[in-house]
């Protein structure tokens, strides 16, 4: 993953490192439209959009992975022993030390840690152990996860190669975001298949309207 998102940033900007964007501020916005997807309005009805949710923690997890590589100046090798660590480090780390609070993961509901997610973030600060505590009350696993993001890496690559940076980029597809799009082909294929990216981007081409 830290291999293809490597890649993924070199297309958007092949001097990304250099440039050093504000990573940790998109999983800020990114963390907010999960709660949006939760649904926390008190006063009217919400239904909670799970795989919209999770969409969001898999863009989450691609700006989590950026800093991680930015942090050591692009270098996939370091990168990985730094995620190596934090993975590891995990299991013993129910409780989050912030802003002078200490925070038990396993006492506070979803929509807190995404709070909580949001407050890290906005402090530079990247802390797996919420990540993952997010990801258990949104049903995911790491296999999940991964499947999941090789799917949003190749959306994210067509939206590259449709225009996205020059603003020509159809995001709505016949009045539905190409996220649904994207959820419905992932549901249709097999993982596991040595084409399975290939496949997918042929299923978005076929929905992209001309």
């Amino acid at each position: 993953m830290l291999s293809l998102q490597s890649a993924m940033n070199a297309k958007v900007d092949p001097n990304w490192v250099a440039a050093r964007y504000p990573y940790m501020r998109a999983v800020v916005i990114e963390a907010a439209e999960a709660i949006e997807h939760h649904g926390w309005k008190w006063w009217k009805k919400q239904e909670k959009d799970l795989p919209q949710l999770q969409m969001e923690l898999i863009d989450i997890w691609h700006f989590l992975l950026s800093e991680i590589l930015l942090n050591e100046e692009g270098s996939e090798a370091a990168a990985l022993l730094k995620l190596t660590e934090q993975l590891e480090s995990i299991p013993g780390s129910q409780q989050v030390d912030f802003d002078g609070k200490l925070y038990n993961l396993n006492s506070i509901e979803l929509l807190d840690q995404l709070e909580l997610l949001i407050a890290l973030s906005a402090a530079r600060k990247v802390e797996l152990s919420v990540f993952a505590a997010i990801m258990g009350n949104c049903e995911m696993d790491w296999t999940e996860l991964y499947c999941q993001y090789v799917g949003k890496n190749v959306l994210n690559f067509f939206r590259q190669d449709h225009g996205y940076q020059d603003g020509s980029y159809q995001k709505i597809w016949n009045g539905r975001e190409d996220n649904a799009y994207l959820v419905e082909a992932m549901a249709e294929l097999d993982p596991g298949d040595a084409k399975y990216k290939d496949k997918l981007y042929s299923a978005l081409s076929n929905h992209y309207p001309n």
